[in-house]
C-alpha cells in the first residue's frame, strides 16, 4: 500500500530555514514544510474524466475569504473550507482513497528518502545581467563605462538582430522550477512537518507540491500508450 500512495503527492506549507546536527554531530541546513491536513477532494478516473488523478486540498480558511464557487463545491461534497486545491495525475487508477479521506502521512513517508518539490520562486523584479545571469563585471578602474553592463548583444549589419534567447537584463524570478531528489531527513508526525535538506522554492509561507522523486509525469506515461 505504501508505494500505491507515492503515485500521488501530497501539498505543503513552507515554515522557515533552520538547522540540525545528524547523527555524526555534523551541521544539517533543512527547510521545514507544514504538511497540514492534505484531504482528498476528487478522484479523477479515464473512463469519467480521460485521465488518472487525485485533487488534495489542504489548509483550513473561514469560509468567507474563499470564493464563493469554490466553497461550493466543498461545500456539496461535505468537505471543510480548504483554501489550496491541486491535482496530481497518477499512471493507474488510485485505489484504497475515496471522497473526504485524509493522506496517511507516515503511510506516506514510509521508507521514502528523496522527494520531488514543485513551487514558485521568489520574485525578484528586474534585474541586470550581473545579477540574472551572474555575468563579469567589467574593470573598476577610473573611466570605465562597462562596470555592470552586458556588453554586445550582437553583429551589427548581419543579422541585424538579437537572437532568442540571448542572455539579457529581465525579469528574475516568480516562475515554477523543481527540485529533483530533495532528501527528506525527519519526518514528525505528531507535529506534521517534514525537514527538507537545503533549500525549496519560494518564500516563507508558499504552497509547495511534494510526491517521491522518481515518479514520471502523466505525459510520460501518454507516449508510452501512443
Amino acid at each position: 500500500m505504501a508505494t500505491e500512495t507515492k503515485d500521488y503527492g501530497l501539498l505543503a506549507k513552507k515554515v522557515g530555514m533552520t538547522q540540525i546536527f545528524d547523527e555524526e554531530g555534523n551541521v544539517v541546513p533543512v527547510t521545514v514544510l507544514e504538511l497540514a491536513e492534505n484531504i482528498v477532494t476528487d478522484i479523477k478516473t479515464e473512463e469519467r474524466d480521460g485521465y488518472n488523478a487525485v485533487q488534495v486540498g489542504n489548509f483550513l480558511k473561514r469560509e468567507k475569504l474563499i470564493k464563493k464557487p469554490e466553497l461550493a463545491k466543498l461545500q456539496k461534497k461535505n468537505l471543510p473550507a480548504l483554501s489550496q486545491l491541486d491535482e496530481f495525475r497518477t499512471h493507474e487508477a488510485v485505489e484504497g482513497l475515496s471522497l473526504g479521506d485524509a493522506i496517511n502521512l507516515e503511510e506516506f513517508f514510509q521508507d521514502l528518502a528523496k522527494v520531488k518539490i514543485t513551487g514558485t520562486s521568489i520574485g525578484k523584479g528586474f534585474q541586470g545581467g550581473v545579477k540574472r545571469h551572474n555575468m563579469h563585471v567589467g574593470r573598476r578602474s577610473h573611466g570605465s563605462k562597462s562596470k555592470r553592463q552586458v556588453g554586445s548583444s550582437g553583429a551589427g549589419t548581419y543579422p541585424g538582430r538579437v537572437f532568442k534567447g540571448k542572455r539579457m537584463p529581465g525579469r528574475m524570478g516568480n516562475k515554477q522550477i523543481s527540485v529533483t531528489k530533495a532528501k527528506v531527513v525527519k519526518f514528525c508526525p505528531e507535529k506534521r512537518l517534514v525537514l527538507i535538506k537545503g533549500p525549496v522554492p519560494g518564500k516563507k509561507g508558499a504552497v509547495l507540491k511534494l510526491r517521491a522523486s522518481g515518479i514520471k509525469s502523466w505525459n510520460h506515461y501518454n507516449k508510452q500508450s501512443a
